[in-house]
């Protein structure tokens, strides 16, 4: 009789729920077996959930192919709030039906698992695009006019010409068709590829800015005004990347 250790073994090669072996393995009256089996179940409705759920975010994107549509760019910025650095935007054409598991809006993800899930995009995607506006930039046309030219940029970077753009809840001045999706990061999976490249770079791009300018915890603010972000504006001053049109940066400077 095999061992408890042996059958977690094999029920990590179990990909199928209909898989013979479960039913063989159900006869098995002890705890430890029956214990694995239910977690095994747990495992399927998880995945299958998962499925379900992927499969609800590419409802843009179907109704798209069905157009015979086939690069949907998907565009997302991050960086918006922040008193400090850039606003950065992405744009990302999946594969045809490509689902990622467990890709969502990035707010909706943990941080521990941007990184993984940012390299399974790089890996899959057909094409993906990067544009950066620094606080110049925002400062002198404002935060939604660099953010537009930000979602431009990305779109121009794309080594593929996309025939349709899934935006978030954002229009472009472009000659390329585009839909603009209310929440679009948690309806449309194209999207919210773009979310995650969009907050990974910006999030290294702070990181670097941190080993530059010390005090203001950029790393792990982002930028965002925190306490010690607000601290290390009144003992340090105001950093080159700080947006001067921003309260309390304004008044700083006024």
């Amino acid at each position: 009789m095999a061992t408890i250790k042996e059958i977690k073994a094999l029920l990590e090669t179990v990909i199928d729920k209909e898989d013979t072996r479960l039913e063989e393995l159900a006869k098995d009256t002890r705890a430890g077996v029956q214990a694995l089996l239910q977690k095994k179940h747990k495992d399927f409705l998880a995945e299958e959930a998962e499925d379900a759920r992927l499969e609800q975010m590419l409802s843009y994107e179907k109704n798209l192919y069905a157009q015979g549509i086939e690069w949907i760019a998907g565009i997302d910025e991050v960086g918006r709030g922040p008193l400090a650095g850039p606003v950065v935007a992405a744009a990302v054409i999946l594969p045809q039906g490509c689902k990622i598991r467990f890709l969502n809006d990035s707010k909706k993800i943990p941080k521990s698992k941007h990184q993984a899930i940012y390299e399974e995009i790089m890996d899959k995607a057909v094409a993906v695009g990067i544009g950066i506006k620094d606080s110049q930039v925002i400062d002198q046309v404002n935060i939604y006019e660099a953010t537009k030219l930000a979602m431009i940029e990305a779109l121009e970077q794309l080594a593929v010409r996309p025939q349709h753009l899934l935006i978030d809840a954002m229009s472009l001045d472009t000659p390329i068709t585009q839909t603009s999706i209310i929440k679009g990061d948690a309806n449309s999976l194209s999207i919210a590829a773009a979310s995650i490249v969009a907050k990974v770079t910006r999030d290294r791009l702070m990181a670097e800015f941190e080993a530059k300018y010390p005090g203001y915890d950029f790393a792990k603010n982002a930028g965002y005004g925190t306490a010690k972000h607000l601290e290390g504006l009144r003992e340090k001053g105001v950093t080159p990347i700080h947006r001067k049109s921003f309260e309390p940066i304004k008044s700083m400077i006024d």
